[in-house]
């Protein structure tokens, strides 16, 4: 077959109409990833590549993680384990023998209004321990049984004693071990939640996390004491430790336990101090038993720097995102 070539000369309208005329190169086909086998077969060189920004921001990953606060609280068990404790738990609904005859608190105390704790309507009354350990508690109470106190001086009850509430402090844990626990070395520790009416705004809560714990044996002092406080908080961040004489009504002698803030300052976290005989020789322990309890809660508030007691138990995403994990 014959091929023909023709000159053509184009005229000025043709000029125009050529340029009018938009000649487009053959696209390749993009590609993202390079493979080997775009290496392999040489066909790196018939595709164009996706061009990237190496400085521009990737976007966020959120990873699952536990909620910070429950990393606290793990945090504080695996510490207390770690110094010898051994974990107990207790009834979140309790009699008010364990709540607070068992700790030497009068049946007319303040504490035992219905304005300071929360009594069950029903059922309204639970069981009291054995007849033994009762009767030796409200002796104690009457007139200081064997202990060389004179007691509270009025006739006590067991009916109020019986009545149930939610607990109002984890020491009812911790008097319910002694009481099974009457051979040294003792040295428990509850951490779980306790229920007080109150307002709830950034600084209160009717339901917090409370640490209480006990360290019994035949050599220990108030001493034992500090140095177990010093470590502790030490351990959890808390480089100052600063101690003061209080006032508890199952302690004595009693200490009140502050850390250093770097902008609140000192700040109360605990209350301590040596168990009464009021407390121990009805329960069975003839030997000293220290006795503590911590506001988690505060401590939690302090280390992870949060100002309101409500964020603790958050469900704004965004907060738990950026929390520390």
């Amino acid at each position: 077959r014959v091929k023909h070539v023709w000159d053509v000369e184009l005229t000025e309208a043709g000029w125009r109409r050529a340029g009018e005329i938009r000649v487009e190169a053959i696209k390749k086909p993009m590609v993202t990833v390079l493979t080997g086998e775009l290496i392999r077969s040489g066909k790196w060189r018939e595709v164009e590549f996706r061009r990237y920004n190496v400085s521009a921001t990737p976007p966020t990953l959120y990873p699952g993680k536990k909620h910070f606060y429950l990393e606290f609280l793990e945090e504080v068990r695996d510490i207390l384990v770690a110094m010898g404790f051994e974990e107990a738990w207790g009834p979140y609904v309790e009699t008010e023998f364990w709540n607070f005859d068992s700790l030497f608190q009068p049946q007319d105390h303040p504490a035992r209004e219905i304005h300071d704790s929360y009594q069950l309507k029903y059922p309204r009354f639970g069981r009291l321990p054995s007849r033994s350990l009762t009767l030796r508690v409200g002796k104690t109470h009457e007139n200081g049984w064997k202990t060389g106190s004179k007691g509270w001086k009025y006739k006590w009850n067991p009916e109020v004693a019986r009545r149930l509430v939610m607990r109002s402090q984890t020491t009812s844990v911790s008097v319910r071990e002694l009481s099974v626990r009457s051979i040294p070395p003792v040295k428990v520790f509850c951490l779980s939640r306790v229920f007080r009416p109150d307002v709830l705004d950034a600084k209160h809560s009717m339901e917090f996390h409370q640490c209480d714990g006990i360290m019994g044996d035949w050599e220990l002092n108030l001493r034992h004491l500090l140095g177990f406080f010093e470590e502790f908080c030490r351990t959890l961040g808390f480089k100052e430790v600063r101690f003061r004489p209080g006032y508890f009504p199952f302690t004595e002698p009693s200490v009140e336990v502050f850390v250093r803030h770097p902008t609140l300052g000192w700040v109360e976290v605990a209350g301590s101090g040596v168990f009464r005989p009021e407390v121990t020789l009805p329960l069975g322990a003839k030997f000293p038993v220290l006795a503590w309890g911590a506001g988690i809660g505060r401590l939690a508030m302090i280390k992870l720097g949060i100002s309101d007691i409500r964020e603790l138990h958050t469900r704004s995403l965004e907060l738990l995102r950026e929390a520390k994990a």
